[in-house]
């Protein structure tokens, strides 16, 4: 199958720089820039991270060919352009693959030591990244949290910015003392709430309890780092169990002639305790036997 790709990546680029001819091409195609195709880019990524949460391996085939094919369209423009090209691309992912590895690249040559568990080598690659800053002259920043990208999710750069002042021993030594901290942030905005009910339109107030709630999703990350759990696929599972949930408890009602909106809260909570209770059976019924108890 190795052997295959590079015919079928000639034949992606080929494909794709028809689409973009001015005068042969697509509309549509022709028309993007890297700004209007940005947006795709993302969503593309979270669809193959969809895709694997679901295990779904031929969605997972398609998925990865949409990302791919994000990178032949940005190549393609910037190609037009006279930037780079596809292939400058993946020649530069090569080479920072290798001078990121030196244990795996260049350990037989000049002797480089293994690095002893998965933590040291961590350590190792940000401190070649801030090598390469130091080589390319963008080091003015001298922070440990230089070059951590601002255009990414929050909860994504929320982990970037605990795991990098991790790296110098900024970091809880376990889980504990982040969950008495996540406590500790929890009564702050209980404190805040309370300043806003009694002030309702104080600015400064509000301002207070979103600064706090940031405070608790900040530390919500870093327990869940602390997890070793993806934020981000953990509230994708919580998303998608809420939706099931919801979907059943409005089917329930349904089946009893009781639309939810027209049911009170207390109601509606019941239907709910119906669902979580109606799909917990349905997990059991999957269990091998010497796991039912």
């Amino acid at each position: 199958m190795v052997d295959g790709a590079g015919g079928e990546i000639q034949r992606l680029l080929a494909i794709m720089a028809q689409l973009r001819d001015p005068q042969r091409g697509c509309p549509w195609d022709v028309q993007q820039t890297f700004a209007t195709i940005a947006p795709y880019t993302i969503e593309e990524a979270y669809e193959v991270a969809d895709a694997i949460d679901r295990q779904d391996m031929h969605d997972l085939r398609d998925e990865l060919g949409d990302l791919l094919l994000q990178v032949v369209f940005h190549s393609r423009m910037a190609e037009e352009a006279g930037q780079f090209a596809f292939a400058d691309v993946v020649a530069a992912i090569c080479e920072k693959m290798e001078r990121r590895h030196p244990h795996v690249f260049a350990a037989q040559a000049d002797g480089e030591a293994q690095p002893a568990d998965a933590q040291a080598q961590t350590q190792r690659w940000e401190q070649i990244k801030r090598d390469e800053r130091v080589a390319k002259g963008t080091a003015g920043d001298a922070s440990a949290l230089a070059g951590i990208a601002r255009g990414l999710p929050e909860w994504q750069r929320a982990l970037k910015l605990q795991k990098r002042a991790a790296t110098i021993g900024f970091d809880w030594p376990d889980h504990v003392p982040v969950i008495a901290k996540l406590h500790e942030e929890i009564d702050e905005v209980r404190a805040e709430f309370a300043a806003v009910a009694a002030a309702p339109d104080d600015a400064a107030a509000r301002a207070r309890l979103a600064d706090e709630i940031g405070d608790v999703l900040f530390v919500c990350a870093n327990l869940a780092r602390h997890a070793k759990v993806d934020p981000g696929s953990a509230l994708r599972h919580a998303n998608a169990k809420f939706e099931r949930r919801f979907r059943l408890m409005e089917a329930l009602a349904r089946g009893d002639g009781t639309p939810l909106p027209t049911l009170s809260l207390a109601m509606q909570d019941h239907y709910w305790d119906r669902a979580k209770a109606a799909e917990r059976g349905s997990e059991a019924e999957q269990l091998p036997a010497d796991r039912m108890d």
